[in-house]
């Protein structure tokens, strides 16, 4: 994977204030973008609930941000159970109080040809990637309108509206949740609910070198020159987090519907 130049460090100290007096709930918050998520919104100043199915990861993100002083909660939840969903935010409620920041971003993907995905692979994708938004988003809907509004941001990806070989389900699922957040957006901005998207290219977590490992495993070779010529460089997880952070801050108060591509002009390339 090639670099131009040495991706940008976030400095967590030039975060301070900017969530301050914010309640974060961050799905898939334990690791990959979504950990970094965590980590920067706790920097900020939020108090960031994590709900995650990998209880390792989920202790260990809570322990890093609470070793620079800021608050987190860790809960163990299938985002994909309505019933997993609304013992979880009860908890968060209960701990932090109401919760102003939602940070959909828990996901998955399987590579592979149409024709040889099965029923199961569609249920699987379905559950993880749009059904746990349905919930989650539904569940903080009602519970923002409850108490003053607050800012959504749901993690699709350059898939959601650019076609892939051997990733039709993926870019299925991830259009569907793009199309959520711009319907959230127009449904509620009159009660305060604000709701855009994060669009990502290839970000260096374990899940975007899985998609790479994978697609070269079946023949669609992703080697430097190709990911030069798409990105010019592999994201770096901290450089979504940071998009998402500004979605959800007051700093994007009249930001609302958009989608935000983090891929360095992939898209707009064509």
């Amino acid at each position: 994977m090639t670099s131009s130049g040495d991706p940008p460090v976030t400095d967590l100290s030039t975060l301070s204030g900017r969530l301050e007096g914010k309640v974060a709930l961050i799905t898939g918050g334990a690791g990959g973008m979504g950990r970094a998520a965590s980590v920067q919104f706790a920097a900020a100043g939020a108090r960031v609930a994590i709900l995650d199915i990998d209880q390792q990861q989920g202790e260990s993100a809570v322990a890093e941000i609470e070793s620079f002083g800021a608050s987190a909660l860790f809960i163990n939840t299938d985002v994909s159970s309505a019933t997993q969903v609304e013992q979880a935010i009860a908890k968060v409620v209960a701990k932090f109080g109401p919760i102003t920041i939602l940070f959909n971003h828990a996901g998955t993907i399987i590579v592979k040809p149409l024709h040889e995905t099965s029923d199961a692979d569609y249920d699987r994708l379905m559950d993880i990637n749009v059904r746990s938004a349905f919930l989650v988003c539904r569940a903080i809907v009602r519970h923002m309108l409850e108490h003053n509004g607050g800012s959504i941001v749901i993690t699709s990806s350059i898939g959601g509206e650019k076609g892939f070989a051997l990733e039709s389900l993926y870019c299925m699922t991830k259009g569907a949740v793009l199309q959520l957040a711009r319907s959230i957006s127009t449904e509620y901005r009159q009660q305060g609910i604000r709701c855009n998207a994060v669009c990502p290219g290839f970000v260096k977590t374990a899940h975007g070198l899985r998609e790479i490992d994978e697609l070269d495993g079946l023949g669609q070779k992703w080697n430097e020159a190709d990911l030069t010529d798409a990105q010019v460089r592999i994201c770096e997880a901290n450089e979504v987090a940071s998009a998402a952070l500004y979605l959800a801050s007051d700093e994007s108060s009249f930001i609302n519907g958009t989608a935000l591509y983090v891929d360095n002009g992939w898209y707009a390339k064509g």
